[in-house]
C-alpha cells in the first residue's frame, strides 16, 4: 500500500494534470474560461478562475481520477483478457459458452470475499449466460496461501465448488478448518507443484497489471471493480458488458 506522502504526491500529480487540461481549455476561450467571460489568455486570471471552480466543484477531481483509472484498467484487461478468463482446471461455474465472464480475485481469509460469495452465487442462479472464473489471490498471509493451495488441488480434482462453499462457510482458514473443508468436499491433499506455483505467480502478475487493490477484485468486460461492490453493481456491470459485446 502507498504511504501518506505517496498518496499526497500522487494526488498533487492528478490535480496538476487536471489543472493543465482546464487551463488549456480556458486559455483557448472555451470551457471554464468561456463560462467566466475570459477573452484573452491571461494566465494568472485563468488560474484563479480554475482554482475557484475546483474549490466549488471539487468532485470533478475525483471524477477525473476515476475516469483515468478506468481507462487504464480497461487497457490492462484488454491486453490479457484470454488469460484472465481462462480458469485453472475446474475453478469456474456457469455457462461454458457464456457471452459474459465475471472474474473474481479472492482470498479465503478475506471477510469481504465471504460476503460477496452470496452475490456471485445469486448471479449464477439467475443468469444462464454468465460464466464465473475464480482466481486465487492469497494476500493475507500464510493461512491464505495454504487455503489457496488446497483450493487449487480441489480445482484439479473437479471439487472446487464443493471446497469453495465449505471454506467460506467455515470462516477464516486455519489448519484445522482447512482440513475439515477438504474432508467435507472430498478433496485429497496434494503436494505443492510447479503448476500450482505457476498459477499463483500468474494471478499475482495479472492482479498487479489491473491494479487490484486487494480482495475481492472483480473484472467484468473492461471494468475492474474493487471491494465488496454488491449484487446490483455486479449485475449492472454484466449488463453493460453484454451491451458492449452486442455492439461489436
Amino acid at each position: 500500500m502507498m504511504n501518506g506522502d505517496g498518496d499526497t504526491a500522487k494526488g498533487r500529480s492528478w490535480i496538476g494534470g487536471l489543472l493543465a487540461v482546464l487551463l488549456g481549455v480556458a486559455v483557448g476561450g472555451a470551457g471554464v474560461g468561456a463560462w467566466y467571460g475570459f477573452r484573452s489568455p491571461d494566465r494568472a486570471a485563468t488560474e484563479a478562475v480554475v482554482r475557484d471552480y475546483l474549490l466549488n466543484h471539487g468532485e470533478v477531481i475525483f471524477e477525473a481520477v476515476e475516469r483515468a483509472r478506468s481507462r487504464q484498467s480497461a487497457r490492462a484487461v484488454g491486453g490479457q483478457r484470454a488469460a484472465l478468463e481462462t480458469p485453472f482446471h475446474g475453478a469456474w461455474a456457469g455457462a461454458a459458452d457464456a457471452d459474459v465472464v465475471l472474474v473474481q480475485f479472492f482470498d479465503y481469509s478475506c471477510g469481504y470475499c465471504r460476503q460477496s460469495n452470496a452475490d456471485v452465487e445469486r448471479l449464477l442462479r439467475e443468469d444462464q449466460r454468465l460464466k464465473v472464473v475464480w482466481r486465487e489471490y492469497p494476500v493475507l498471509g500464510p493461512d491464505s496461501e495454504a487455503a489457496a493451495r488446497m483450493s487449487l488441488a480441489a480445482a484439479r480434482q473437479g471439487r472446487f465448488r464443493q471446497f469453495h462453499e465449505q471454506m467460506f462457510g467455515l470462516g477464516r482458514p486455519t489448519a484445522a478448518l482447512l482440513q475439515q473443508a477438504a474432508v467435507a468436499a472430498g478433496v485429497q491433499p496434494e503436494t505443492d507443484s510447479a503448476e500450482m506455483r505457476a498459477e499463483l505467480a500468474r494471478n499475482t502478475q495479472m492482479g498487479r497489471a489491473i491494479e487490484a487493490q486487494g480482495t475481492p477484485t472483480f473484472v467484468v468486460g473492461d471494468e475492474v471493480m474493487h471491494g465488496a461492490v454488491g449484487y446490483q453493481t455486479l449485475r449492472a456491470a454484466i449488463a453493460r458488458a453484454r451491451q458492449a459485446r452486442a455492439r461489436t
